[in-house]
C-alpha cells in the first residue's frame, strides 16, 4: 500500500513538473507548445538579458515565434531533435540542479540568475555532450535574435531600400522556387542599369527592416 501511495505521489510530481504552472494564451503557435515557447522565451533571457548594449532581449526579439516559422521549414527529423532539445534543458535540472534553493525545478521556474547559471554550467562542463547540447540551444537563440530588425538595426545589418532596375535576364528567369508563369516582366519594363554611383550606406532601409514610427 505504502508502495503504490508513493508511486501515486511521485507520479502526481512528475505531471505537476512537466504539465503545470505554464502560462496559458497568448500568440498561436504552429510547432511549438507553450511549454516550449515558456522554456524559449526563459532561455533567450537567460542569453540575451533585456538592458544590455543591445537592449532587446530574448523575448523581446520574440525568439519562439522566429523558432516555430524555422520548424515550419525543417524537415521532421530535424523537428523531433528540436524538440527534445528543449525539453532536455528544460528538465535536466533534476540531474544537474541550479545553484541554490529549488535548483532542480524545471528551468522556466528558475530565477533569473539560476537560469544563467545552469546555461553556463552547460556551456562550461567537462562532458562533451553536455557542451554539446549548450551549442545546439544557443545556436538557435543566436540565430532567432539577430533576426530581429531593431537587433539588426543597431549592428547596421539590416538590409538597405536598394532600387532594383530590371534587367534582360529578369524576362528569362522566373523568382528562386517558382515556375516560369511567374515571370511578370515584358521588354517595355527594361530600366537603365546603374549608372555606378555607390550605394549609400547611411541609406533609408528596406521597409520591412524600417523603424516605424509611433
Amino acid at each position: 500500500m505504502l508502495g503504490r501511495l508513493l508511486l501515486a505521489g511521485l507520479l502526481v510530481a512528475a505531471a505537476a513538473r512537466f504539465f503545470a504552472g505554464y502560462p496559458r494564451g497568448g500568440a498561436r503557435y504552429r510547432h511549438l507548445s507553450r511549454r516550449e515557447v515558456a522554456f524559449l522565451n526563459a532561455s533567450g533571457d537567460a542569453t540575451f538579458p533585456r538592458g544590455g548594449a543591445i537592449p532587446a532581449s530574448g523575448s523581446d526579439a520574440n525568439v519562439a515565434g522566429y523558432t516555430d516559422r524555422w520548424l515550419a521549414a525543417s524537415r521532421p527529423r530535424i523537428r523531433v531533435l528540436l524538440h527534445l532539445l528543449f525539453l532536455l534543458v528544460e528538465h535536466a535540472t533534476i540531474f544537474f540542479p541550479a545553484p541554490g534553493w529549488g535548483g532542480w525545478r524545471r528551468f522556466t521556474a528558475l530565477s533569473p540568475e539560476q537560469r544563467i547559471a545552469v546555461l553556463d554550467g552547460w556551456r562550461c562542463s567537462r562532458y562533451f555532450p553536455r557542451r554539446l547540447v549548450f551549442t545546439s540551444l544557443r545556436a538557435v537563440l543566436t540565430m532567432a535574435w539577430f533576426a530581429h530588425p531593431p537587433v539588426m538595426r543597431q549592428l547596421r545589418v539590416a538590409p538597405l531600400a536598394i532600387p532594383t532596375p530590371v534587367c534582360e535576364a529578369d524576362l528569362l528567369y522566373p523568382p528562386i522556387g517558382r515556375s516560369p508563369d511567374a515571370i511578370r516582366f515584358t521588354p517595355a519594363d527594361l530600366s537603365p542599369p546603374s549608372d555606378g554611383t555607390p550605394l549609400d550606406l547611411d541609406g533609408p532601409l528596406h521597409p520591412a527592416w524600417a523603424e516605424r514610427s509611433a
